[in-house]
């Protein structure tokens, strides 16, 4: 069958179950449990509107259940066995592996020092740009060309990028844009700038915060204009320049979106892969947590260690998680 036809056959048949679902639960709810009829019509109307709701959210946790709360304990479970002994409990052995490996550390330095620089210069660069494209007449159209990389894939912005930092062969013509440039300026030899320690991981770095300042930018963009203008006219009265307006008066006003975004990059930031893959595959000192899980778990088979791995970046992500929740919460108050 062709992939066209099979996509639309699945979302036919995907959307038509829903309504099945839904048309058939309540037709039963309200005609064969609880009917609105007879001397208990009151009590059972009632009773149907407490069940009615957990119909709707029925699919939506057992979705949960099968993709989230399941992988989450299997893994657990998977990260304190052996597979070479047959799936043997063997505790924590598996985390002292892990915990001895110098590979492991490097990719948890990697994963801090991307956690550093990522979502501080991305929300860095989005609120600028947010700021400054609200003050020119053809803003929409800068917006739109910052935010153009969130609709590019990890891997097809890592190919982008890999181009860039290319390096031909000494005397040959260069195609990478960054070599290009420092031949013609420095007259050196092309640099292989993907091979240099901890630059390497700066110049990985710059491919997620050129795609995430777009998403920083929209989103500040829009707090931004939900200032009220009574606050900044009051500041022009009292003769603020505009530096004193936007650190003053503008940024207080937004810190709370502010965190949000940093905070939802940095969740990014901790389950990065793609690009360190694409470009690099974890060598030359490049390492993160989730491509040290795929090489334990695809290229060793070790199911345990990479596991453990699994379980590490869990731990790291549900603190910020929470944090996030709560705030939202604490807004919606």
């Amino acid at each position: 069958m062709h992939p066209a036809i099979l996509g639309l056959f699945t979302i036919a048949i995907g959307v038509g179950g829903c309504v099945a679902y839904y048309f058939s639960s309540n037709w039963v709810l309200d005609n064969v449990l609880y009917p609105a009829k007879g001397p208990n019509a009151g009590r059972n109307i009632n009773r149907a509107n407490i069940i009615r709701p957990w119909l709707f959210l029925l699919p939506a946790l057992a979705a949960l259940t099968i993709y989230l709360a399941y992988p989450v304990f299997e893994t657990l479970r998977l990260s304190l066995t052996d597979r070479d002994a047959d799936g043997a409990f063997v505790g924590l052995a598996n985390y002292q592996q892990m915990f001895s490996e110098t590979k492991f550390w490097e990719a948890m330095r990697n994963n801090m020092l991307w956690l550093i620089v990522v979502p501080a210069m991305s929300t860095m660069f989005g609120l600028l740009a947010a700021q400054l494209t609200d003050r020119i007449s053809w803003g929409n159209i800068a917006k739109s060309l910052i935010f153009m990389p969130m609709a590019i894939s990890f891997v097809g912005a890592a190919v982008i990028w890999k181009l860039v930092y290319d390096a031909r062969p000494d005397g040959t013509e260069q195609i990478g844009v960054l070599n290009a440039i420092y031949v013609w300026f420095s007259g050196g030899v092309p640099q292989q700038w993907l091979t240099i320690p901890i630059w390497n991981n700066l110049f990985l770095m710059v491919v997620l915060i050129w795609i995430q300042t777009g998403f920083a930018m929209v989103i500040l963009s829009a707090a931004l204009r939900g200032i009220p203008e009574e606050t900044i006219e009051a500041a022009i009265v009292d003769g603020a320049n505009p530096l004193q307006i936007f650190f003053k008066i503008k940024v207080p006003q937004i810190k709370a979106t502010i965190m949000v975004v940093w905070t939802t990059i940095t969740l990014v930031v901790l389950k990065v892969f793609d690009i360190v893959f694409a470009m690099t595959n974890g060598q030359w000192e490049t390492q993160v947590l989730a491509n040290y899980m795929y090489d334990k778990l695809f290229r060793t088979s070790d199911w345990g260690v990479a596991s453990a791995s699994a379980m590490i970046i869990m731990l790291l992500v549900t603190p910020i998680l929470v944090w996030n929740v709560r705030n939202a919460r604490k807004e919606m108050r």
